[in-house]
This record gives structure tokens, sequence and C-alpha cells, in this order.
């Protein structure tokens, strides 16, 4: 489908043609930009309201910058999709996040304006403060480094691990915190009241301004005055708003905090910044959704709302005369809050997610129980571990690509206390369009092999449900459960709860010749096969192990003494994954079988929909079905994975 850039906008392929506008054009490039990004995701999807807030920082970085010598970070990544069309990308960017197309985030391959691949959050201050150490060590002191960082991601520790460390560095840094009281849901905490203070603190916003043209007169004066003018803005700051000193006591030039969408005025104040050696912090204020009414509205739906009508803002959603069964991430939510009114000790936990993970059902339901701890998985973890500490069951959901940021704490907190927390791990297996970054490939892999953890996944709603309520049991020890991103595949979800034996799989349907081993929720494209096979004479018996840690080793022996044919799929990568620790259990007890695993490859998959990628890899019906005709021939060990 073709999109009509606006007229001004259809001729910039670069920030060299930005450059070559007036100052005065810039504000009708900020709206035919807007309204490009509005255009395109409205018919394809993508995230949405975090670059309509960023627009006339984006034009006004690309205008005064010399990108992509200057080097630009963004943090988090689905800020940028104004970049990306400024960037040489307009016309392909209706391929933003499908299969084959562009991704979602900068990505370093993709073009040499994105510097630094930013699909996780709070990495920028880091990436930049190495960018501008390197470039000052090869001698190149007119570089500029710029990190934006926004949509909550001021809130990760490593964020204030970066500004302690660049404060004493001296590089040439310029740090924009793009405030904008959002991430995917409502800021949290202290640091989110304290940048509001400095928002709506009158004296000191009213005076600055008066007192900045003052100290910039006193500045060119000569060194000594420069050094005068410095100390005199320090106290002022430290006089007219209390605690004002946040960033300055980090060693950092604070300014700010101006209006975020004053493309005329952001344009001025960074061409001046340039000028000022050393790390700075510039603060702006931002509307996430600026220019979408609805979008402003609820920034929260409008995140990344899915297809919808430009016009009147209906999203747009599938229509079935079937019933529809829920997402998994609903389940989890409702279920949660079924087992917190039977069981007075469950908490739940989230890092900055409570509408994906579906942790604000608890959080409207029972405020005082259910956390959102801001973008800090390592903190979520250590917390719930705390909590555990104390008699607690904590329900810690952070998406699976995510908990690789606290797997320290998952080790040394949880697992080697043998503390009862619940960790839910979201998005697990492929993730879908937002790509590499955020597809769960490694969980269960990185979790069977920490001591005192058990580690499930579900193959349905059902048992989803039924985990989380064997989780909660007295003294069950840490428990961490992983399910996919999307829909399940049962309507009629609701039903008693059932505890589940830990560590015992169970028997799909028995079959002839070749066993298939699933676990989670692919098992149901390994039952969508064997229908298939079965049509054409083709009986494979499927076994669903439930369990990866501790793993059913009565379900193994059956199956090793029985079949010397075994296929094992898995949404998760086959590198030390369900399928090595059969390998492992066939090692460990002297059995000999043909086994052929199916899997996320030793590669990164890029993205897609989930589908799509799953037949890629070779794991959906279609590719278990290729590998049980194949494999039926007679192969050795083996793997098949993409």
């Amino acid at each position: 489908m073709d999109f009509e850039p606006g007229t001004l906008l259809k001729d910039i392929n670069s920030p060299v043609d930005l450059k070559k506008l007036k100052e005065s054009d810039l504000e009708q490039v900020c709206k035919e930009l807007r309204q490009y990004i509005v255009d395109v995701v409205s018919v394809y999807g993508g995230h949405f309201a975090a670059s309509l807030g960023v627009v006339e920082l984006t034009v006004a970085l690309h205008y005064v910058l010399n990108t992509p010598y200057d080097q630009l970070v963004w943090d988090v990544g689905h800020q940028a999709y104004g970049h990306k069309i400024l960037t040489g990308r307009r016309d392909v960017f209706y391929t933003n996040r499908v299969y084959n197309g562009i991704s979602g985030f900068p990505k370093r391959g993709e073009s040499e304006y994105d510097t630094f691949g930013v699909g996780h959050s709070s990495t920028s201050i880091s990436a930049a403060l190495g960018m501008a150490v390197a470039s000052h060590y090869k001698g190149e002191n007119d570089r500029q480094h710029v990190a934006v960082i926004g949509d909550g991601s001021m809130t990760a520790g490593m964020a204030f691990e970066a500004l302690n460390h660049a404060g004493i560095e001296k590089s040439n840094l310029l740090v924009i915190l793009n405030d904008n009281c959002m991430a995917i849901d409502p800021n949290v905490g202290a640091l989110k009241e304290y940048l509001t203070d400095i928002t709506i603190s009158k004296p000191y916003n009213r005076f600055r301004d008066d007192i900045a043209t003052v100290l910039t007169k006193i500045s060119q004066i000569g060194p000594d005055a420069l050094g005068l003018a410095k100390k005199i803005e320090k106290s002022i700051k430290g006089t007219l708003l209390k605690n004002s000193n946040l960033f300055e006591s980090l060693k950092f030039r604070y300014f700010g905090p101006v209006d975020g969408h004053d493309v005329k005025r952001l344009v001025k104040i960074i061409d001046e910044l340039r000028d000022i050696p050393g790390p700075k912090l510039l603060h702006c204020i931002t509307v996430k959704g600026k220019g979408f009414a609805l979008a402003e509205k609820d920034q929260t739906k409008w995140h990344a709302p899915g297809l919808f009508d430009k016009i009147t803002g209906e999203i747009k959603k599938a229509v079935s005369d079937k019933p529809i069964a829920p997402k998994y991430q609903d389940v989890f939510g409702h279920t949660l809050v079924e087992l917190a009114e039977i069981n007075s000790k469950i908490m739940g936990i989230t890092p900055a997610m409570p509408s994906g993970s579906s942790m604000n059902i608890m959080m409207k339901a029972m405020p005082s129980r259910a956390f959102d701890v801001g973008i800090a998985e390592q903190h979520a973890v250590t917390f719930s571990a705390g909590l555990a500490t104390r008699g607690m069951v904590p329900f810690c959901n952070i998406y699976s690509s995510f908990m690789q940021r606290a797997y320290d704490q998952v080790i040394h907190d949880v697992a080697l206390q043998k503390l009862n927390v619940v960790m839910c791990l979201d998005r697990a297996g492929i993730a879908g369009a937002d790509g590499p970054t955020h597809h769960g490939a490694y969980d269960l892999a990185y979790m069977r092999c920490v001591p005192n953890l058990q580690v499930a996944a579900p193959m349905n709603e059902e048992e989803l449900r039924n985990l989380m309520y064997t989780a909660q049991l007295e003294d069950r020890g840490p428990f961490v459960i992983r399910y996919p991103r999307g829909q399940g595949v049962m309507p009629d979800w609701r039903r008693p709860f059932k505890e589940v034996k830990v560590g015992k799989g169970r028997k799909i349907c028995d079959g002839e010749d070749l066993a298939v081993l699933s676990i989670g929720h692919i098992g149901n494209e390994v039952v969508k096969a064997s229908i298939s096979l079965n049509s054409e004479g083709i009986y494979p018996a499927h076994y669903d192990l439930r369990f990866i840690k501790p793993l059913d080793e009565e379900l193994l022996h059956e199956v090793f003494r029985k079949f010397k044919k075994i296929i094992t799929v898995e949404d998760g990568c086959i590198q030390g994954g369900m399928g090595s620790a059969v390998l492992e259990f066939m090692a460990d007890y002297n059995y000999t079988a043909n086994i052929l695993r199916l899997g996320i490859p030793d590669r990164f998959v890029e993205h897609g929909e989930q589908n799509q990628l799953w037949a890629e890899c070779g794991y959906d019906a279609g590719g278990i079905i290729a590998a049980v005709k194949k494999f039926s021939v007679g192969h050795k060990t083996s793997t098949m994975a993409g």
C-alpha cells in the first residue's frame, strides 16, 4: 500500500535533506511526520504513542546534529519511528515489524544512523558514554554523543549506574530525558514524583529563564567569569527547588525543564548545548501520543493499539462466530485474583508491565497486594524474595526475555535460599513482531540448570491455572511457570483448581514406531500434526513433559523402552533446552535411540508473526509433519531447527 508523505517530508531522504530547510519550515515537517506515522501504523500496526510524543525532539536533533557522525542513541527504541522515517527508511516504513521487513527498534545492521540496538530499556546512557569515551580516546572531540531516554527507562538501576559513571568522565555526553510520566503504564516511584516537582515548581521555572540570560552574559566575559557563573547557577537551583541537585550531584549540568513540543526552542537549546563540554542533561516535558487526541487521553491503550481507523479511532479487532480462547496473560491475571481471594499470603509484582502481564487486574482488585516496581527486573525478583522470607507467596511476573536481566537474583536471592517465589514468565518462546530482543528463547535452558528450581510450562489455560494453584501451596519452594504471548486454545477455561504433581508429565496419545515429546503450548501444534498424520495412517505417540525440572523420569523410561525414534519439540532454544535434557537422560541411563530435536535454532530469529516464525524454525504443525515423515525413514541422533 502506498502512503503519500507531505510536501516537505516527501523530499527528506536523510538528515542532509532536512538541514536544507529553513528553521521556519520545521513545524510543518513535524506535522507531516506525525501524520505519516499515524497513516502507516493505523494500517500496519506497531508501537504508536511513544513516537508521536518525540516528533519535535526527533526533528530538532537531526536538524542540529551531524548524524550519523554525531552518535544518537534511542531508549527505548520504540520511540524511534520518526528517526527511521527521517533517515532513509520512509518508503519501507510500512514493513516495520512485518516478517522480512524492517525492525521495530533501531538496529545497527539496518542503518548507519542506528548506533545501538535498543530493544530493552535503560541501556542508552551506558552505550552513549562508551561511545563518548572512545571518541575522546581517538581524538574525535568534535563528535557529539546523545542518549534520548524516556518511556520509564530512567527508573532502571542501569540508568543510574551509567549516570554515576558518566559524571566523572568529563566526556562529551548529552542525556535528553524525555519525561512523559509514562512507560507502557504510568510511571511509578520517587523519581517520577521528583521530576513532577521540578515540572510544576512555579518559582523555579519563572526565575530560571531570567537568570539563564544573565548567566550567559557573565560567562562570555572570560574563564574566571565562567566559573563564577557555574557557581551562581548551582546555588540558585539548590535554593529555588528542594532536592533539585539530583543530577547535578552526579556532576551533570542540568537544563530544563523545557517544552518538548516546541521544535524551534529545542533547535536553539540543542545547538547551544553542543558547545558546553562535559556531561549534560536536558529535561524535556512531552505528551505521549501527542497530536492524536485519543492517544493523548488513554496513553496505555494506545502504546501499541494494533490496527485502527485513523479518523474515528476505532481499534479493529478480529471477529469470529466461534468462542475465542483468552490470552494466556489474562488467564494469569484473573487466576491470580482468584487464588489471592483464597490465600491471603499471595502478592503480585511486576516491573513496569501491569497491562502487558495483566497484573493490572489484581492491582485494581487488591491495590495493597500488587506492586509495579518500575523498569527494575533485578529489584522485582529480590523484592519478591524479601516478601517470601516473611511468609508471603509473591507471584513475580516478568517477560521471559526481561528475566534475563535478573538471572543473578534468581540464583542468589531465590534459588539458593529456597524461597517460595513464583516466577511467571510471560512471552516465553517466539514473541512475534518485537523480534529477537523480545523472544523468550532461553528460559528453559537457563532455568533448568539452577538447583532448587521447579520449572514448568502449561500446554493450555487449564494447566496454567493448575500450575499457579500448585505453586502457591505451602512450602512449595521456588517455582517457574513459562507461557507464551497470545491466545490459548480453551474458550472454556474457568475450571476448578487441581493440584499438579510436581515433575509429572502426561501421555496425550499412544502410538506406533515413533514418539513425540513436547513441553508447553507448542504441544498443540503436535496435536494438529498428529491429526493430519493419522489421516495418512501414521500414528506417532505424543507425550507432554509439562516439567523440564524435575523431569518425569518414569515417563521417559517408558518412552525409551518402547521407542527407538524420538522427536522433541519446544518453543525455546535447542541448545541446552528440553531436547538436550532428554539426550542427557538417555546418556545417563545408557539408552540407545535416534533423537531429532525441533526448536529455536542457534541463531537470533528475526521478527514476524508467531506462526510464521514457528514455520521458519521448523516446529509448527507443518514442520512437525515433515519431520515425522522424514525421520521415519531412519535418521541418527540429530537436530532439526530452521
